[in-house]
């Protein structure tokens, strides 16, 4: 298999690499993890953007592996905060405690949720973004792109479902009536930011039929 039939997928989250892999597969390329490069090391994501984010781990990775990389990055973005916590959304409760027994997740979720507390239905709308960048090493063309995804949506008041991660549990799809942490991984994929990201960076994908 030669260098341009691979892809390295910048994360070490083996769901995402599956993901991507299932899809490109079809096409004729092999997705690879991070995990298959553990000397990459730590990259610092200090971006004002999803795109500048996922195309700072996307050139860092094609630069070190000398193949094709694809990274995203991604996040919540609620309008009476006036777009946060967006890039931060992974980080936004890392200025308060932990309770005892709290994932990181449930910390995050505790902070929207107290900061939202006075917030009326109307005005909690809110949306999941995420970007993803591709990036061609200078040996393979050295063509970059992004594609965007949003899934729009609501904050609940309080916690629903048992599925998913991150904010899903307070994120409300009003058409399906139903919570993103309700939802199926196929019915999520359907609906999801990720999802749509997905399916636009295919549809661009280099020889796509």
């Amino acid at each position: 298999m030669t260098r341009c039939e691979q892809v390295v997928l910048a994360t070490g989250n083996a769901g995402k690499v599956r993901e991507l892999a299932e899809p490109l597969a079809g096409l004729g390329v092999e997705v690879l993890g991070l995990d298959k490069f553990p000397d990459v090391g730590d990259i610092v994501e200090d971006g004002d953007s999803f795109e500048a984010n996922a195309l700072i781990k996307a050139r860092a990775v094609a630069a070190h592996t000398g193949l094709v990389s694809v990274a995203d990055d991604s996040g919540l973005e609620v309008d009476a905060l006036h777009g946060a916590p967006g890039i931060h959304s992974a980080r936004y409760a890392d200025d308060w405690e932990f309770l005892a027994g709290e994932s990181r997740d449930a910390r995050n979720i505790r902070k929207l949720l107290h900061v939202l507390r006075d917030v009326p239905e109307a005005e909690r709308g809110c949306r999941f973004v995420c970007c993803m960048a591709v990036v061609f090493p200078p040996s393979l063309g050295g063509r970059e792109w992004t594609v965007r995804g949003a899934w729009e949506g609501r904050l609940l008041t309080a916690p629903r479902g048992e599925n998913g991660f991150g904010y899903d549990p307070v994120f409300w799809d009003a058409e399906l009536g139903r919570s993103a942490a309700e939802l199926s991984r196929t019915e999520k994929m359907g609906r999801s930011h990720r999802g749509r990201a997905l399916r636009a960076l295919l549809d661009g994908w280099p020889g796509k039929p």
